[in-house]
């Protein structure tokens, strides 16, 4: 390649070159709103779903509760050929009834009585409405009856 005497030589061209004043490129503010729609979209899907599976395993655990104290009462039968009367309630799974009938070889059958996920005391019911003793819990709502999360959990079911 030869060149002309008074021509100028070729120039390399850059590909680190900027425009003055455009250094960075940050957000505007139409993307920022679409990520902030895509967001709430989402989380109005997600978080109903999130909330029902944490309810639905609050039932869950209020049956195991219930299915657990139900052993421990038939435990109690089986060494005292009776279960707890209604005064004595749960609590003669956990300490010894001062109330007649006095167990004759009672045990601990729990280390403490728990409740339910809802934070209310499980009920006993002897004799039972619905079987020979009843263990139930109100439900989310803590009283009788209710629909849902509010429906009672019980030994009969």
């Amino acid at each position: 390649m030869t060149l002309a005497p008074n021509s100028p030589a070729p120039r390399a061209c850059s590909r680190t070159s900027r425009a003055p004043g455009r250094l960075a490129r940050g957000f505007t503010l139409i993307e920022l709103m679409v990520v902030v729609v895509i967001i709430g979209v989402l989380a109005a899907l997600i978080v109903p779903n999130v909330l029902q599976r944490a309810e639905d395993a609050r039932v869950t655990a209020a049956r195991t509760d219930v299915n657990n104290l139900m052993q421990a009462l038939k435990l109690y039968k089986l060494d005292n050929q009776r279960y707890p009367t209604a005064e004595q309630g749960l609590q003669a799974l956990v300490s010894k009834p001062t109330t007649g009938p006095i167990p004759p070889n009672w045990k601990p059958y729990l280390d403490k009585l728990p409740n339910d996920p809802w934070g209310h005391p499980y009920q006993y019911a002897n004799p039972g409405l619905k079987g020979e003793i009843d263990v139930y819990s109100f439900g989310a709502d803590g009283v009788i009856g209710g629909e849902g999360a509010n429906a009672d959990i019980g030994s009969w079911q």
